[in-house]
């Protein structure tokens, strides 16, 4: 189980809960946002890729609108381990996030 090292005020808007579910998991040590910078592009959804190898661990990419976060995952974990669970913890996250609300007035 790891750590998230919370270090910035501004992150991409949905991903410190997702973060916090990654370090919660046997083999993450240590997950670190890093830089914000925005890009030309649009990303509708929260979308987590591995970038490149890094020592110790991986580095992603987080994008979210006409916004990108690195993020630097320390890990024991391959490149496909780590974004087969990242994958798994996005299709989680949007499926609760299209459940059903209760009613407003």
């Amino acid at each position: 189980m790891g750590r998230v090292v919370i270090t910035h005020s501004t992150y991409l808007e949905g991903l410190i809960p997702l973060l916090q579910q990654l370090a919660n998991l046997d083999g993450i040590s240590t997950v670190t946002p890093a830089v914000i910078s925005r890009v030309r592009g649009r990303s509708p959804q929260l979308r987590l890729r591995v970038s490149t190898a890094i020592t110790g661990g991986h580095k992603l990419v987080a994008r979210r609108g006409h916004s990108v976060q690195e993020v630097f995952v320390v890990t024991s974990w391959d490149r496909e381990q780590l974004q087969q669970v990242l994958e798994r913890l996005l299709n989680q996250e949007s499926s609760s996030s299209c459940a059903p609300e209760g009613r407003r007035s």
